[in-house]
């Protein structure tokens, strides 16, 4: 048998693993057709070393003591990092209470492996500045840890952001018992984790757990990854409300990419607007270039939901996913108050269950014309759901009203077991079924 050297096998091995690897990633598009980009496809994760002069906390007189609040004590050391041209705030082993913190130019946050960053459960320790919330710019509470205008921003190591969040959960299900339509505004609750303006961000590793409201909040940024999370808050025995695992509000290439998510709420919301004229406010804007793949989905209310304060959301691959205890796959929140395009949306290669296979209806909680005299359409075209194994209690959860426009859906290769199998290809114009079997028999 010929053999050849070492050094001619090693070149002809990395000459066909770049071939094999040019062919794949030129065959890995957008819904839309076009190229993702090989971004999408870096997965490096950032190392400590590489963050600059770092700041152990209780190197700077900080204690490991859960009861002691020391917000003041932190954010100074944040401050100083900053003001000697950056570093990294390094939260060692051990609890550490804590309010609202701002993360400045050239600063990321560390957690050690067994360190808690609790946040405080007084919401006087978090205070009401400019913010975001709901689709909508208003004064509202920060949340613990915030980063505005900080690119570059990370946040990496094992340990755990805490949002201590019981006693505003129990504060909300009060209020809704004494008004039933209170508003999730109206009970005064922090955000576990909220960057605005922020590009090239990366969050890796870390557990975010028990957010008072939402548990991490991007708006108005760009290149945002997020690897290997755990974003988790209870829907039993007291539901955690509204504690959303990931809100994208207004923002593009996002890759979301081994997270584990289980909240009492949707697990990835696509957000960025909402009222009669929210295409015409400059807050607010579209969601591009969204992937998310290789992720487990717990308890949650919705895999990915489209809204409800949203207006533009394309080119978005959810795939490689398990789905277990969902009550939706895929939500496509049809708001009668606001003009909405989802468009060129992908969901592949699921398995699990569900309660939805897909929903699709009008979101009418809070609507409100604002005085507009004629409703706005909403759309809902070129979704893709394929290559899925799903056990559900409904599969075509859809009922639209004249005001919206449901178009060019593909189903291919599902195999699913549901309660009600019912279906109904005249909702959609365009609708293109490919071997597609609900309780073993085939739908054309």
């Amino acid at each position: 048998m010929l053999k050849l050297k070492k050094p001619i096998c090693f070149f002809l091995f990395i000459a066909v693993f770049s071939l094999t690897n040019k062919m794949a990633f030129s065959q890995d598009l957008w819904p839309d057709g076009t190229e993702i980009s090989p971004w999408f496809h870096d997965y490096t994760k950032v190392k400590l070393e590489d963050l600059g002069k770092q700041y152990v906390i209780t190197q700077h007189g900080v204690f490991a003591d859960s009861t002691l609040l020391q917000t003041q004590k932190i954010q100074r050391i944040i401050d100083e990092a900053s003001l000697k041209g950056g570093g990294v705030i390094i939260i060692p082993k051990g609890t550490f209470l804590s309010g609202a913190l701002f993360f400045k130019p050239n600063t990321h946050l560390y957690l050690e492996e067994g360190s808690v960053l609790k946040g405080s459960d007084d919401i006087s320790n978090y205070p009401k500045i400019p913010s975001r919330m709901e689709g909508q710019n208003l004064d509202y509470f920060a949340a613990l840890v915030n980063a505005y205008g900080v690119n570059g921003f990370t946040i990496s190591g094992k340990g755990t952001i805490n949002g201590n969040g019981l006693k505003f959960w129990e504060a909300f299900w009060q209020r809704r018992k004494e008004d039933p339509n209170c508003t999730n505004l109206e009970v005064s609750r922090p955000r576990l984790v909220f960057i605005w303006k922020s590009n090239d961000v990366q969050l890796q590793d870390v557990k975010l757990i028990n957010a008072g409201f939402w548990s991490s909040h991007y708006y108005q940024s760009k290149n945002i990854k997020i690897l290997d999370l755990t974003i988790t808050s209870p829907h039993e025995p007291v539901k955690a409300p509204s504690t959303d695992a990931i809100d994208l509000d207004v923002v593009s290439n996002v890759l979301i990419k081994g997270c584990y998510l289980a909240v009492n709420d949707d697990a990835i919301a696509l957000k960025g607007g909402k009222g009669p004229w929210a295409d015409e406010d400059p807050n607010n804007g579209e969601n591009t270039h969204i992937l998310i793949e290789d992720s487990e989905f717990g308890f949650c209310h919705s895999a990915l939901t489209n809204g409800s304060e949203s207006i533009h959301n394309k080119n978005v691959i959810m795939r490689n996913v398990k789905v277990q205890d969902a009550v939706r796959l895929l939500w496509l929140k049809m708001r009668p108050d606001t003009p909405q395009n989802y468009e060129y949306i992908t969901v592949e290669n699921i398995t699990g269950q569900a309660r939805s296979f897909i929903y699709v209806k009008p979101w009418t909680q809070f609507f409100d014309l604002k005085g507009r005299e004629e409703v706005p359409i909403s759309y809902s075209n070129h979704i893709t759901m394929k290559n899925i194994d799903l056990e559900c209690k409904i599969f075509f959860d859809v009922a639209i009203t004249e005001h919206d426009r449901v178009s060019n859906f593909k189903f291919e290769n599902l195999t699913i077991q549901a309660e009600d199998p019912s279906f109904d290809a005249g909702f959609v114009d365009g609708f293109e079924l490919k071997n597609v079997k609900v309780n073993g028999k085939l739908i054309e």
